[in-house]
């Protein structure tokens, strides 16, 4: 695989306008590449062929959870070095406590409501960037 020159963002969501919304923020933040994933799969994919810096997913995919693919993406062997450089927000409309608890016992770093807070986006990849 070839090295980016962008730090690479992994956003994970089948909701079509939730993804304009990401492609028009992206297109405002210089110095970074977004990727989309539509499910679970594509995901996993996608985890495959890059390394990005932030994996943004949506807990509510066609088919998984987003529990299920940070599960898949441990348990994959080849992924192993993307789990630990890349950090993971877990992404909902949904603010049940026990699913909070779950995506950080599973592995993400934060659990954001939606709609996505853009200047809360904007500081987390500058965080990232430092």
């Amino acid at each position: 695989m070839p090295d980016r020159a962008l730090p690479l963002v992994l956003y994970v969501e089948d909701d079509r306008i939730h993804l304009i919304l990401m492609e028009e923020v992206f297109r405002a933040l210089p110095g970074w590449e977004l990727r989309c994933a539509e499910n679970g799969a594509e995901a996993l994919a996608a985890l495959a062929e890059g390394r990005p810096s932030l994996v943004l997913v949506d807990m509510n995919l066609p088919d998984m959870t987003g529990l299920d693919l940070i599960a898949r993406a441990r348990a994959d062997a080849g992924l192993g070095e993307t789990l630990r450089q890349a950090r993971w927000v877990a992404l909902s409309a949904d603010d049940p406590r026990d699913v909070v608890r779950a995506a950080r016992e599973a592995g993400f770093h934060d659990y954001w409501l939606k709609p996505i807070d853009v200047p809360r986006l904007q500081a987390a990849l500058n965080q990232l960037l430092a």
